[in-house]
């Protein structure tokens, strides 16, 4: 490893679940170092994500019923089978943070050297394989230590070179959110002609799937905050409705062939009947509530295919990189906080009065 680099870093760690408390920013963290396959990583920005709030508060234990993204949410703090984003339980204190743009300052055995001084953007979908059998699948920053500091050391083959114009923070906000998105609409099949409803669209991933769905030659209706709207029908929606169960009634049912679903919640079985005979359903995220009712003469009568949507092929990801390049992207960055007000970042995050994703800057 280079001898110019600190023996320490800054970073934000996460001590436990709980509320914002629970990050401390410290600067005094050892420098990762890089094992067999591994480089490090000088971050250059990060971004905010439900799933860090999610994670933080302890949402993904089966015990909590209620909105993600939420503070005090009832877990059980003392449960230490409380999971992380992979289902494993959480282990602190723990580094957070998905979304990563920087530049690799030192590599792990068997990693070409010359990989050193590249700018890339990180995969954060981590896993390995033994034969054909996933053996692991990881989350940057839930399972292992991410990019919430200075330097972050991940494997060599989810380091991805980019190459871009755009800022560091501008390029942080596409890993998670995009890759996210991109994998919906790939597992969901959309394609030129489809009829696709996103509900949640002014989020990251939301927002991140209005583009990559219009990418497709797709029309797109958007479900949002009346205030984003105008911002949502600019980016190339061909409708936009209000949140809601009135507001989604108010579409009608056959509408849509496609619904992209980040809310969950109250009105998760209407989704269904907007749904044209033989739809398809894709969710990633449940922001109004985890637990939903189904009515299963729906789902059969209709040839409906319900599709949740976690581990990523690495073309997801690799095909990510190309559309940024292509400059066939357009980054929706909303606002930059240095590291060290990452509290203020996430409670600006929880408030949704942006569209787009926040990004995190740690000290040079």
């Amino acid at each position: 490893m280079p001898a110019a680099l600190p023996a320490t870093m800054h970073a934000a760690v996460l001590t436990g679940f709980g509320g914002p408390e629970k990050l401390l920013y410290r600067s005094d963290v050892p420098l990762p170092v890089p094992q067999t396959g591994e480089v490090l990583i000088r971050v250059g920005a990060s971004a905010v994500n439900n799933t860090d709030i999610n994670t933080r508060v302890g949402w993904y234990s089966k015990t909590v019923d209620a909105s993600s993204a939420l503070e005090g949410v009832g877990f059980d703090a003392n449960a230490d089978a409380t999971p992380g984003w992979g289902g494993a339980a959480m282990q602190f204190p723990r580094i957070q943070g998905a979304d990563c743009c920087g530049t690799i300052v030192g590599v792990g055995p068997g990693v070409d050297a010359q990989r050193t001084g590249e700018r890339v953007l990180v995969r954060p979908v981590l896993r390995m394989y033994a034969g054909y059998a996933l053996f692991a699948c990881w989350y940057l920053g839930s399972e292992c230590d991410g990019a919430f500091a200075q330097f972050v050391k991940v494997p060599a083959d989810a380091a991805l070179p980019i190459r871009s114009n755009l800022s560091d923070a501008e390029l942080a906000i596409f890993p998670c959110a995009y890759s996210t998105a991109e994998n919906l609409l790939t597992r969901s099949g959309v394609h030129a002609g489809d009829r696709v409803l996103v509900t949640g669209a002014s989020g990251g991933v939301g927002s991140a799937a209005v583009q990559l769905a219009l990418r497709r030659g797709a029309q797109v209706v958007v479900q949002a905050a009346a205030t984003k709207h105008a911002a949502l029908l600019e980016l190339g929606a061909e409708a936009a409705i209000d949140r809601g169960v009135e507001a989604l009634r108010s579409l009608g049912r056959n509408a849509v062939s496609v619904v992209i679903d980040l809310v969950g919640g109250a009105q998760w079985p209407l989704l269904l009947d907007v749904l044209r005979t033989g739809g398809r359903y894709a969710s990633a995220g449940a922001i109004a509530g985890p637990v939903v009712p189904l009515d299963l003469r729906t789902l059969y009568l209709k040839d409906l295919s319900l599709l949740g949507c976690t581990f990523q092929e690495d073309a997801i990801f690799e095909n990510l990189v190309g559309y940024i390049e292509r400059r066939e992207l357009r980054p929706l960055l909303a606002q930059t906080y240095a590291l060290a007000d990452i509290a203020q970042a996430q409670a600006d995050f929880s408030a949704k009065q942006f569209l787009g994703k926040l990004a995190l800057i740690p000290p040079p």
